[in-house]
């Protein structure tokens, strides 16, 4: 952290947010609003040009994503501390962004007063995590060790996700209907779940699936 007031650039793909986050940074002696951003690569630019000492970044972004940005920043550029500050707060999502190098991550219903204490633990380097973060990640550590899913498992997964029946799975696989149900009973009990279509929730939410 420099000395002096703390610089913290604003990272949000939505104008209105990141004047939000600005009015809620306002009056506060010690923070100085060094830049702002709509973007992944303009962020980049930004932490380049300003060397801030806190980056507030916004996870679903345009150009480059908020963990994008913040492994680029954790990677070029170790005397900014990633906070990311964001509506997401699936186990993935967090997972993603705590591993891409974020020192905290906040929701954006926190209070003035929070968030400005982020920021200043960020800045001397504490991790930072919204209450209900914290609750996620505690839980999603003491669940006990899932068997993985196979790389055939996976396959008849997708082809779920993509509205297929056993048999069209089946077709697809060059397996038969049997074979098919077989390997969704497995899945159904290593996801612990009874249907397919909290299934594919379930694998969504675990990154064992993505979205097209």
């Amino acid at each position: 952290m420099t000395r002096g007031r703390i610089r913290v650039v604003v990272v949000d793909d939505h104008a209105v947010m990141r004047a939000g986050v600005v009015a809620l940074l306002e009056g506060q002696d010690d923070i100085e609003i060094a830049g702002e951003a709509g973007d992944g690569r303009a962020a980049l630019e930004l932490v380049e040009q300003c060397a801030p000492d806190v980056a507030l970044i916004d996870l679903r972004m345009p150009v480059l994503d908020g963990v994008g940005t913040t492994a680029e920043i954790v990677a070029r550029y170790p005397h900014t501390q990633v906070l990311i500050l964001t509506t997401y707060d699936t186990d993935q999502d967090i997972e993603r962004g705590v591993e891409a190098g974020a020192i905290g991550y906040l929701l954006k219903d926190t209070t003035r007063e929070q968030l400005a204490d982020a920021i200043r633990s960020a800045a001397r380097g504490e991790t930072v995590l919204a209450p209900r973060v914290a609750e996620k990640l505690i839980a999603r550590m003491r669940r006990p060790v899932q068997d993985p899913l196979t790389a055939r498992e996976i396959e008849v997964l997708n082809a779920v996700a993509d509205g297929l029946t056993n048999a069209e799975i089946g077709k697809r696989l060059v397996i038969g209907e049997a074979t098919v149900k077989t390997h969704l009973l497995r899945l159904f009990a290593k996801l612990d779940v009874n249907d397919r279509t909290r299934a594919v929730l379930v694998a969504l939410e675990r990154g064992l699936l993505r979205l097209p």
